[in-house]
């Protein structure tokens, strides 16, 4: 890591180092999907960008073989891969001796236009099969695999100002009306994630 972020990376004294051990409660992951990665040989992408998104070496890809790796979500970077999760759970365990982890964001986004009506916006069945398929493979990794995963967050609560796609994008459950007062209009997802909670419907029957 010092080799390949340099002098961006902070300087840490050996005294910091002994205060620091043990001293974690839990490990915050945010997790929305998978890629496939291969060798930046030629580090094309570290000369030109020098940030930490170009620190691993690799490239990333959504293909392979010219198959995507998982159906699209609105946002161009965000493939539907619900066994990632799992995946990101065991290589913490295996990698970091299974530290307490909660997942502190996990959603996808519909697209927001002029020309989808509100009924629409509401019937949000690919979000409910998203969360199905990945709280899923999420409770696999706990049963099966044991791994420590102790919450889970869904990103968002509400449709929001998301960077850089602004409002062209819903990633809520509840769909906010930006033109009347932002009021806000339980999507279908709502009723699905309450009986989920309520009734305590086992994940894998879920259709």
């Amino acid at each position: 890591m010092k080799t390949l972020v340099g002098e961006r990376l902070p300087v840490i004294s050996s005294e910091m180092s002994k205060i620091l051990v043990g001293t974690l409660d839990f490990v915050g992951l945010n997790h929305y999907t998978t890629l496939y990665t291969r060798n930046d040989r030629s580090r094309i992408e570290k000369l030109i960008l020098q940030d930490a998104y170009s620190d691993a070496g690799v490239i990333t890809t959504a293909t392979r073989g010219g198959v995507a790796i998982g159906e699209r979500a609105a946002s161009r970077w965000l493939h539907i891969v619900p066994w990632g999760i799992r995946e990101l759970a065991r290589y913490v365990r295996d990698k970091y001796g299974n530290p307490p982890v909660i997942i502190t964001e996990n959603g996808m986004d519909d697209r927001n236009s002029l020309f989808i009506s509100l009924d629409k916006a509401l019937q949000d069945d690919k979000r409910i099969r998203y969360h199905r398929d990945y709280l899923s493979n999420l409770s696999a990794a706990i049963r099966q695999d044991n791994c420590d995963v102790r919450g889970y967050f869904v990103w968002s609560l509400l449709d929001n100002w998301e960077w850089n796609s602004g409002y062209s994008v819903r990633f809520g459950l509840y769909y906010v009306d930006y033109k009347n007062n932002l009021t806000r209009i339980p999507k279908a997802s709502v009723q699905w994630f309450k009986s989920i909670l309520r009734l305590k419907h086992d994940l894998r029957s879920q259709s």
